[in-house]
């Protein structure tokens, strides 16, 4: 079967392509997802993740490779197997990082990729409640709900804490002040998850020019004998299938799977692929490198007040949550339990923000087995979590063998560099010095953990090797670049040397942005989708006879 476009993986990339590409009824888009449709209940509450965190059937559960500099861990790296993906398992906090994050995608070579580039794709993409404005957006598909005036009130002591502590306030990490303590933003509607897939791909789903497939694992990427991509090889229900493209195959399968694709399909670099008995493509050795991810470690604390876990943890207190999301789409469950937190410099000779926290008013450990869920703890407390905004260990994507129903080798290589040890330690006395401000020590009964008698940087170093974990962030793996011999993709995302096949998601971070990624994967596919579109109209003006051309325009 023949389309115009074929787009590899439904995620929060996938899906705005699926609408942007399709949009205009000129092109045939076909969507290839590996898991099933997001219909179920869990995805439309916000605090469905908690159920969608450990389930192998909506979330491909992978795993690091064994960390050196994390005790020889192998991290967790939930990934969305369903319709949405990530974005329809994510916490859903709603940051596009700050202006420096693309003004350095711009300055690695990547035209068009600076903060004034990307922001009116940011804009397009949101509606958020302040309207139109230099900085925010109000009638694109994704719906922007500041949390401010929901959140738990011991949101509120924090934010007198970080004052006390000498941090200032922000009221808006996306608009003109991106440092400082404050209330995030999710993207919800109405109390329910406002994902790609909700906002962009459902409503588009009736479009004829427009087809999804769901349950369909790409094995390769079909070439012509000109380095040209022409489609993919799937498996569909345990049968084979092809599927060819007439203009282009785009791959939007995330930061582990997209690089794992162009590898089983011999874009990669050639030891390796030669190692599983894959013929080569194209040599492209940076296509698995650069990945990057933001590591957190969280702070424990029992307080002398009620917090979430006085709600959330009783059966009768869940019911009643529940009674209320129902009758109001308000509560706890219509929000995120990551509700404050901020940017900071972990000290005064840091020119920009470079540690982010997260405030919550529930504390909760993550489960070891595989078929528990995130509870809380079974007595009042919260917990301050942070991480580095932007790491500079590099990581890497390589796959196992050359099956496709293999999972790739993760490898975040956390902690290989001065600077990201140097912020390990920043991280943990900001904590500890927002936590001695007056108006948290006045509500805290004890650090659960790691404990005062943690309190010295080999101590601090020591809690974080053993503590941490991946906050889900994978990037970068597949980067936007002017050198083929560094970089996978072009400032166009076209895959360096192949016609016909670009990359657009989140692997294509030259460098991962300071906050959660989801809002930038998005903006990525807005401008990518642009980009598409510009260039199938150049194509066909170039092909155009002159009185096509006089005519079209």
């Amino acid at each position: 079967m023949n389309y115009d476009y074929i787009i590899v993986g439904a995620g929060s990339a996938g899906c705005i392509l699926a609408n942007r590409l399709s949009a205009s009824g000129q092109h045939s888009v076909l969507l290839l997802e590996a898991g099933g449709k997001d219909d179920s209940f869990w995805f439309r509450i916000p605090v469905g993740f908690t159920k969608t965190y450990y389930n192998e059937t909506y979330n491909w559960m992978y795993y690091s490779e064994p960390e050196k500099e994390l005790d020889h861990r192998s991290l967790y790296c939930p990934r969305g197997k369903v319709q949405g993906g990530s974005g329809s398992i994510n916490a859903m906090i709603f940051v596009r990082g700050q202006q420096r994050d693309f003004d350095d995608w711009a300055a690695a070579g990547n035209v068009g990729w600076s903060y004034r580039d990307v922001l009116p794709y940011f804009r397009k993409l949101e509606s958020h409640p302040l309207g139109n404005t230099e900085q925010h957006g109000a009638d694109g598909p994704i719906r922007i709900s500041p949390m401010k005036d929901a959140a738990h009130p011991i949101c509120r002591v924090f934010l007198t804490g970080c004052e006390q502590a000498g941090y200032a306030r922000s009221d808006d990490f996306n608009g003109a002040q991106f440092e400082g303590a404050g209330i995030y933003d999710v993207n919800t509607r109405n109390g329910r998850r406002s994902s790609s897939s909700f906002e962009y791909l459902h409503p588009a789903l009736s479009r004829r020019n427009l087809r999804i497939e769901h349950g369909v694992l790409a094995r390769r990427v079909l070439f012509d004998g000109q380095q040209r991509a022409i489609g993919v090889s799937v498996l569909q229900n345990g049968i084979a299938r092809q599927f060819m493209a007439n203009r282009e195959v785009i791959l939007a399968a995330g930061a582990v799977d997209s690089p794992k694709l162009l590898q089983l399909s011999g874009v990669g670099a050639s030891e390796l692929l030669a190692k599983h008995r894959i013929a080569l493509v194209k040599e492209l050795p940076a296509v698995g490198q650069n990945l990057q991810d933001h590591l957190c470690v969280s702070f424990y604390y029992r307080s002398n007040v009620k917090t979430l876990n006085d709600e959330m943890r009783p059966l009768l207190g869940k019911l009643k949550l529940g009674l209320q999301y129902l009758l109001t789409r308000k509560g706890p469950l219509a929000m995120s339990v990551n509700q404050a937190g901020g940017f900071f410099k972990g000290n005064d000779q840091e020119a920009l923000p470079n540690l982010q926290l997260y405030f919550n008013p529930l504390s909760y450990r993550i489960p070891k087995s595989s078929k528990a869920s995130l509870e809380p703890e079974p007595y009042s407390g919260f917990l301050l979590a942070f991480n580095p905004c932007r790491p500079t260990s590099r990581g890497s994507i390589e796959i196992a063998s050359n099956r496709a129903e293999d999972a790739a080798k993760i490898r975040i290589n956390a902690l290989t560099t001065q600077k990201d040890l140097d912020e390990v330690i920043q991280g943990c006395e900001l904590v500890r010095k927002i936590m001695a401000s007056p108006a948290l020590q006045a509500m805290t009964v004890e650090e659960i953990s790691p404990g005062p008698q943690v309190d010295t940087r080999e101590a601090f170093l020591r809690y974080f090797r053993e503590q941490s974990g991946s906050i889900y962030h994978l990037c970068g793996s597949c980067a936007m670049g002017d050198d083929p011999r560094t970089s996978v993709v072009d400032a166009r995302l076209r895959v360096h040397g192949i016609a016909g096949l670009r990359v657009v998601d989140a692997s294509i971070f030259p460098n991962i942005t300071s906050g959660n990624i989801n809002a930038p994967t998005m903006m990525v596919a807005e401008k990518g989708a642009e980009m598409i579109l510009e260039d199938a109209q150049a194509e066909a003006a170039q092909a155009a006879t002159p009185a096509e051309f006089a005519a079209a325009a």
